[in-house]
């Protein structure tokens, strides 16, 4: 008898979930778990509880330096790490399945969406889930109702225009913006 491999594990290992899986029912009720402490979370006004709410979903420290501003919709948050000084602003979407990681001292701004998953194109496997983790490196900018898509390291100190779609790297210290996102000019 061949024993599976955990389905959050495959998720960490960057394998694609195809739609038969027999433990995909984990994922949904890992998300419906993260839904009721973000109902929770979402509904605070205390910053304190706000990130311990936020370190129960993450399953990892949230320090003092770390802003919130609610609401903020993680469908999953076990594969999210967050550094120190970070500000998250209001109506903010991490899809997580397939990792975010967001160093110290980076801002993202309203509506922001970190989507570390997809879906095949090709239609017979579109129901398949593919992770790729996103990497937001020290002292980035995310400008507002700016998109980042599954695989994508945003560099240090690098800044991404409000509105933009990322689907490819940003080199450090560049200045991203459009759809897709094209370099600007250096910071």
């Amino acid at each position: 008898m061949v024993i599976e491999k955990d389905i959050f594990e495959q998720l960490k290992n960057g394998e694609t979930i195809p739609p038969n899986n027999p433990q995909a029912c984990k994922l949904r009720d890992a998300s419906y778990a993260t839904k009721k402490l973000l109902v929770q979370m979402n509904n605070s006004t205390d910053p304190a509880e706000v990130r311990d709410l936020l370190s129960r979903i993450t399953d990892s420290e949230i320090g003092e330096s770390v802003a919130v501003f609610t609401p903020l919709y993680i469908n999953y948050g076990k594969n999210t790490k967050i550094g120190k000084n970070v500000f998250i602003n209001f109506d903010c979407v991490f899809l997580d399945l397939g990792g975010i990681t967001i160093e110290d001292n980076v801002l993202i701004a309203p509506k922001v969406s970190l989507l570390s998953e997809g879906h095949p194109i090709e239609p017979e496997n579109r129901h398949a889930l593919v992770p790729k983790p996103i990497h937001i490196k020290k002292n980035a900018w995310i400008g507002a109702n700016a998109t980042i898509l599954p695989g994508v390291t945003i560099g240090e100190n690098a800044v991404v225009a409000s509105g933009a779609v990322v689907s490819k790297d940003v080199p450090d210290n560049t200045i991203v913006g459009g759809i897709p996102a094209k370099i600007i000019k250096p910071v």
